[in-house]
């Protein structure tokens, strides 16, 4: 970096640290807590703008040359313009995770998965018949100790006396074996094989929960898990995992175990897998890693209208649920109660298009809200691919939503 990045770099720390001594910051994070114990104040409210950060932090406002600094200045503009525009419940601290150096071998195939102008994904399935399972080995992992410690040192030296610079584990458990299994296999050859071919998916999906289990076995024999339950971690699908339910009575500060986080299941390529084949070819092998964990968020943009008994069933420290823009919002506020955080994520197409449905959007948030009466709520706006170069609009929902759950609040 130059002298004049680190300048930048240091005056943005110098205002996030600002923003993050400002008392909402505690209220917030107070209120989440509450949540997490299913005891809320009011619904929540979260935009959390995923591919859309393209529009509210475009590259051309980035001044920072050195690959390294560039991506640290856009985190920091990217929480600054949180602070600036997006009036939501996401807390600011001066917390700055470091992450360690992991390193895998893969399973002896090549990852053809790529990025496409329209910010999608296309790849290449590497197991083209049943015959090609046979290639697939265990990965080895190993950590760079080493190189883990030269990028904590390259943080401290430049944050140490404005931000909380400190060397996290990995914290962030994603269980979507699904997944993993279309990139290798195509989404409509596996749906073929549900009916043609059960024992190759089954023997695929054995492979993938215990390379899932391996890596959890790694990642704690080496002391490479880090908390999840802080006000700038998330549960999975989006919420905030600000929780004192987490970790374990036992916890020892030197070891972290997966039963002391927070873990996510998904399986969002299900989609349109009846509940039977579900709960034969996903949900057992899903159970199998989860059931590690202190606590559990399911489900992600698939609807689990079909599923909410079996989920619940099969995870009994279950506490956050997904209810994506497809869900039966009433089927699920009748199944969750207060039970569960009835995590609702509106249809982010109403204002993410040329000319976005404001009427719409208002009377969808104003419908759930009656729905789910007595119920945990989390508001999480994603999935916001574009705000077609309009920056407001994040300021605009944000804005609408809090004001029609505080007025939630007010009714009692």
């Amino acid at each position: 970096m130059t002298p004049g990045e680190r300048v930048l770099l240091r005056d943005l720390a110098r205002e996030l640290a600002e923003a993050a001594a400002l008392p909402v910051q505690a209220e917030r994070i107070r209120m989440w807590r509450g949540l997490n114990r299913l005891s809320p104040e009011r619904p929540m409210v979260l935009l959390d703008p995923q591919n859309g950060w393209a529009d509210l932090v475009p590259d051309t406002d980035l001044r920072c040359g050195d690959p390294a600094g560039r991506e640290i200045e856009r985190r920091l503009r990217q929480l600054l313009f949180r602070h600036r525009a997006i009036p939501d419940d996401h807390p600011l601290t001066t917390d700055w995770p470091v992450a360690p150096v992991i390193r895998s071998s893969g399973w002896g195939v090549a990852d053809t998965t790529m990025r496409t102008e329209a910010r999608g994904l296309r790849w290449d399935p590497a197991l083209k018949t049943h015959a090609d399972l046979a290639r697939l080995h265990p990965a080895k992992l190993t950590v760079d100790r080493a190189a883990g410690a030269e990028r904590l040192s390259v943080h401290q030296e430049l944050f140490a006396d404005i931000l909380a610079v400190r060397a996290v584990g990995v914290s962030a458990v994603r269980c979507g074996l699904t997944r993993k299994l279309i990139v290798l296999r195509g989404l409509e050859p596996f749906l073929l094989d549900l009916h043609e071919a059960p024992a190759f998916v089954h023997e695929l999906m054995s492979f993938l929960r215990d390379e899932q289990i391996r890596e959890l076995d790694f990642l704690e024999g080496e002391r490479l898990l880090g908390l999840n339950n802080g006000p700038m971690d998330l549960t999975g699908s989006g919420g905030i995992a600000a929780t004192d339910a987490l970790p374990g009575a036992d916890f020892d500060p030197g070891r972290v175990r997966c039963r002391d986080l927070f873990a996510w299941g998904e399986s969002q390529e299900t989609a349109g897998v009846g509940p039977d084949q579900f709960s034969e070819f996903v949900l057992p092998y899903q159970q199998s890693v989860l059931d590690r964990f202190g606590l559990v968020d399911y489900g992600c943009c698939e609807p689990l209208d079909t599923r909410l008994s079996p989920v619940i069933a099969a995870f009994p420290r279950l506490r956050w649920v997904s209810v994506s823009p497809w869900a039966d919002r009433a089927l699920a506020a009748g199944r969750l109660g207060g039970r569960y955080v009835y995590c609702w994520k509106p249809q982010p197409a109403l204002i993410c298009r040329e000319h976005p449905d404001w009427e719409g959007a208002e009377r969808q948030i104003r419908e759930t809200l009656a729905l789910a009466r007595g119920c945990a709520i989390s508001i999480v706006m994603k999935d916001t691919t574009s705000f077609f170069g309009e920056p407001s609009r994040a300021t605009r929902w944000v804005s609408m939503a809090r004001r029609l759950a505080e007025e939630t609040a007010g009714r009692g």
